[in-house]
């Protein structure tokens, strides 16, 4: 009996092996990756040392430019469909974060591993006055929107209005999270993912926090995968995943004095829906829209339904 353990155990090692084998995704130079995920109107842009890739569009002559924010293991691609209306009549910017997308793990004058929400809404600082930007509308979704209401805080000067799409910040606990997330954050597997990454893996993680999944594309599949492996990426996740602290710092969201629009996903799993309420309690005189049957990311998920409480809130022709 004992040997047939033995040899069944040697199978499934074996087994094992062959899988992660096969699921080995080794790194791809940044040069690699430019031309599909890049076209115009993409921009790479310097901000001390930190090469940026960002999309620039829209009239010139707005007075208070929108800037949108993504969330963790996102990019700039999440906020096409809101930019495409957008861009008619406002200036809108896209950004690829520090860490995610084409932009890449922090470099130049920043502080390298360092990926703290204050640390990043600092850098957005700095984007904007590259960008000579005195004042815009900022959104951002998850972390994205806890870098909008921290930037908020810090140089309140620098917002006009705020947007909070499914925004990190209050401590609480997710319903669900997303696999890719669990293997990234845990310091014995965090390793693992950065050298072996299985396509199903990037397709079950996006899906979760779609309030829909049959919405999600195998395209949209393709660019979440594809962009994880950006040299430096995953290990810039398993980094900012094991440096987030929920909850930390949420006393300062009251602080916010900017006219706000909470927008929030109903089947929102990664930060529930009572997560808004918060918000809406602690900044004076928001606005939350909760948004049914969508999920984490209601800006990809379904950008029509999802702009049009945005498009109220900024005065829309």
């Amino acid at each position: 009996m004992s040997s047939w353990i033995i040899r069944i155990v040697g199978i499934l090692m074996m087994l094992t092996a062959l899988a992660l084998a096969m699921s080995r995704a080794p790194d791809r130079p940044v040069e690699t990756l430019v031309a599909r995920w890049a076209p115009p109107p993409s921009d790479f842009i310097e901000v001390k040392g930190q090469l940026v890739h960002l999309r620039d569009e829209g009239p010139r002559d707005d007075s208070t430019p929108i800037v949108l924010l993504h969330g963790t293991s996102a990019s700039l691609h999440t906020w096409e469909g809101w930019a495409h209306v957008l861009k008619t009549e406002r200036r809108v910017i896209t950004l690829d974060l520090p860490g995610f997308g084409l932009t890449g793990p922090f470099a130049g004058q920043y502080a390298a591993d360092d990926y703290h929400g204050d640390t990043y809404a600092r850098f957005i600082v700095d984007v904007l006055d590259t960008l000579k930007l005195q004042r815009v509308v900022l959104g951002g979704n998850s972390l994205g929107g806890e870098i909008a209401w921290r930037l908020a805080t810090l140089a309140p000067a620098r917002v006009g209005r705020l947007i909070l799409v499914d925004a990190a910040g209050p401590a609480f606990t997710p319903e669900s999270v997303p696999i890719g997330f669990i293997f990234a954050r845990l310091p014995g597997l965090r390793w693992i993912s950065e050298y072996v990454l299985p396509r199903e893996l990037v397709a079950q993680s996006v899906a979760n926090v779609y309030g829909d999944p049959s919405r999600l594309s195998s395209a949209v599949v393709d660019r979440y995968f594809e962009l994880a492996l950006r040299e430096g990426n995953r290990r810039a996740l398993g980094l900012r995943l094991q440096q987030m602290d929920m909850g930390a710092d949420a006393g300062r969201i009251a602080g916010v004095t900017q006219p706000t629009l909470i927008l929030w996903g109903g089947r929102d799993r990664l930060i529930p829906p009572s997560v808004a309420r918060v918000f809406e309690q602690q900044i004076k005189g928001s606005r939350l829209v909760v948004l049914p049957g969508l999920g984490h990311m209601p800006q990809e998920e379904d950008p029509v339904r999802s702009l049009q409480p945005v498009q109220a809130f900024i005065g829309w022709k």
